[in-house]
């Protein structure tokens, strides 16, 4: 029977509504009101009735969940902004000196306290209440834009009420019970195992089939927002607001005012772990003021209102059945264990890290040994004892290697570290040109890791230097190579030329210089970086002694390479700043606070090539607090402490 005679667009739309009302209930809520019967029924007849009216399809019907695309491979898609990492305490120790910090920062705030769930990070885009975009976390800035699979997850609204734009940040979970069954299913189907809960969800979520994702029942869990217009004062209110939008709420949540509170929903989250459908390893703990968030703001690495409060640590014994050595992409030598397959917290180890040789030698650890294992959370795997009473004198003693174990070079030891020093060693290059290729560094589009694997396979990248001998016709050879995909590749590596110099000296892959200090390096020394003793280079901040050999190393073993890159990607040179002319801010620690015209970024650069000091935090010793709009507790702590303060305006008219 056609179902323009049994339903039309009114009917239509009410059938739509009540199957995601039912869906919500199911999914959202664990709140059945309805049977399965019931839902199929009156799926299958607004099904048929889109069969027949393809133009009047609802952007939130069900049937726009169902997964049938099969994707070529997901495109990169950069995030409204950036998604933080967090950084990590695992006692009382740590919150009690994490809580000191936020303290000095703003001494009157409360904090919201949620689980941190063991999953895959997921950002959501919705424009004019439509979910427009699912984007993977990726490096926090770009991730993997895999909209179709995230359409298939049934707690994730297709649409909600809120029609501006907004970004809704959360944590993709299977749920235990159904981590059972899919592992029960590839073991009835001789496929290999998930070896946990996050590493399933994770998978599933990136699949070029969604009809597998959509198989996988996944579960979104939001955490937080990113881009947002929301008038909110407090995060836990701004939360209740997501939640009331459609999406699933945590297990457990609380406002906490300070230690003994925070302790208090940790133990409890802790202790009823197990009982929650889904894998938690912590508890995230953020300040719940979001006018104080904005005015604490971010490291380099990590937001300084919010931190992730990790379960403790798990012991197993199990026995170590052999040593195999890993070369990094600087070439440090580094021993991991092969141990007995053994469950830790849902989690199967079968590797743990040994660090160097050092350790090895002082803990005496032998293959044959029984060892206690440890993990914490996201932490590799430790050995953190030999049970040396159950020896039965069949151990064999680990000895220190001479040669690398892949390229058979002589081996440096540097300190407790051994190193391969042989650029053209199989085992740095690959890591080596990925690093190179990376955002931080010359941010090659197109070069990513299966295309630096399939380059150096083939025997047309076995250097860094080698990316700049690849031609058209070279890459044309290769199997998925199209012109097009070529030329990309060839305008990528021929736009990183020119670039900055601190990239540069970045896309090296110095042992322990990264992007702080490489900034460093070249805005104190410019080209002359490879010449810099090591006393000069100790004597720039944020560089000691270890970075600096480091550096010296590095040079004296590959200058020749240095110069011919350097050459061929003609960096640009930083200028050096001329000594600033007298001014009212030059010598001046000055503290930056509110919404201002431009970045903080930019107003602080402006300053500093003016000769002021700027500082995160207000103190005595500051000299001046620079507010715009929304000026928040450094504006009350200046006004407290006698700090002179001046608007950006005022700021301007001084310059």
């Amino acid at each position: 029977m056609n179902t323009i005679s049994i339903m039309n667009s009114i009917e239509y739309n009410n059938a739509v509504e009540q199957l995601n009302l039912w869906a919500y209930h199911y999914y959202v809520l664990d709140d059945p009101i309805n049977t399965d019967e019931e839902y199929d029924k009156l799926y299958h007849i607004v099904l048929e009735y889109e069969e027949n009216n393809p133009d009047s399809v609802l952007k939130n019907s069900p049937t726009q969940r169902v997964g049938d695309n099969i994707s070529d491979g997901f495109m990169k898609e950069p995030h409204l902004s950036r998604m933080w990492s967090l950084e990590d305490i695992f006692d009382t120790d740590g919150l009690q000196k994490w809580l000191e910090k936020t303290y000095r920062l703003n001494g009157s705030v409360t904090f919201y306290c949620e689980p941190k769930y063991d999953g895959a990070s997921l950002n959501l885009v919705y424009k004019d209440g439509v979910l427009i975009k699912g984007i993977t976390r990726g490096d926090g800035t770009i991730g993997e834009l895999i909209t179709q699979n995230v359409k298939t997850i049934n707690s994730i609204p297709l649409t909600i009420e809120h029609k501006e734009t907004i970004e809704i940040r959360g944590e993709v979970v299977i749920f235990k019970s159904e981590f059972e069954k899919i592992n029960k299913e590839r073991l009835a189907q001789g496929q290999a195992l998930f070896a946990n809960p996050r590493n399933a969800a994770a998978g599933s979520l990136r699949q070029l089939d969604s009809s597998i994702t959509a198989s996988r029942n996944l579960v979104f869990l939001p955490y937080g927002v990113g881009v947002d217009n929301l008038a909110f004062k407090l995060l836990s209110d701004k939360m209740e607001y997501i939640y009331s939008l459609g999406f699933k709420k945590p297990p457990q949540r609380a406002v906490t005012k300070g230690f003994d509170e925070i302790k208090e929903i940790y133990e409890i989250m802790h202790r009823d772990r197990d009982s929650y459908e889904m894998m938690l390893d912590g508890m995230v703990i953020k300040v719940n003021e979001i006018a104080a968030q904005i005015d604490m703001g971010y490291t380099v690495k990590v937001p300084r209102f919010a931190v992730a409060y990790k379960f403790p640590a798990v012991e197993k014994i199990t026995t170590l059945k052999d040593i195999v050595l890993q070369v990094g992409r600087t070439g440090a030598i580094t021993p991991v264990a092969i141990v007995e397959p053994t469950d830790i917290d849902g989690v199967v180890v079968e590797r743990a890290t040994l660090h160097n040789f050092d350790e090895i030698e002082r803990k005496d650890i032998r293959v044959g040994d029984r060892v206690i294992i440890l993990r914490s959370g996201d932490v590799i795997p430790k050995i953190t004892k030999v049970l040396t009473h159950e020896r039965d004198g069949n151990e064999t003693k680990i000895e220190k290697p001479r040669y690398c174990p892949v390229c058979k070079h002589e081996l440096l030891q540097e300190e407790v570290l051994l190193k391969c020093q042989n650029l053209e060693c199989d085992a740095r290059i690959v890591n080596a040109i990925i690093y190179f290729a990376s955002k931080p560094c010359l941010n090659i589009d197109g070069l990513g890791i299966k295309i630096v694997e399939q380059l150096f396979r083939e025997g047309l990248v076995k250097s860094l230097l080698d990316l700049y001998d690849l031609t058209l016709e070279k890459l044309l050879k290769l199997e998925g190579f199209k012109e097009k995909k070529a030329q990309n590749l060839l305008n990528s590596l021929e736009n990183a030329k020119r670039s900055e110099y601190w990239r540069f000296i970045n896309s090296l892959g110095i042992e322990h210089i990264g992007e702080v200090a490489s900034k460093i390096l070249a805005k104190e020394f410019g080209f002359c970086w490879v010449d810099a003793t090591k006393e000069k280079i100790v004597e720039c901040e944020g560089i000691g002694e270890e970075m600096a050999e480091s550096v010296l190393e590095f040079v004296r073993v590959n200058r020749k390479t240095i110069e011919r890159l350097q050459t061929i990607l003609q960096p640009l040179e930083p200028v050096k700043h001329k000594e600033a002319v007298e001014n009212l801010f030059k010598g001046k620690t000055i503290v930056l606070t509110g919404t201002m015209s431009k970045s903080r970024g930019d107003i602080k650069d402006m300053l500093e090539a003016l000769g002021a000091k700027v500082s995160g935090s207000v103190s005595k010793r500051t000299d001046y607090l620079i507010y715009g709009e929304d000026a928040g507790s450094k504006y009350d702590k200046a006004e407290k402490l006698g700090v002179k303060t001046l608007s950006e305006k005022e700021m301007r008219e001084k310059i």
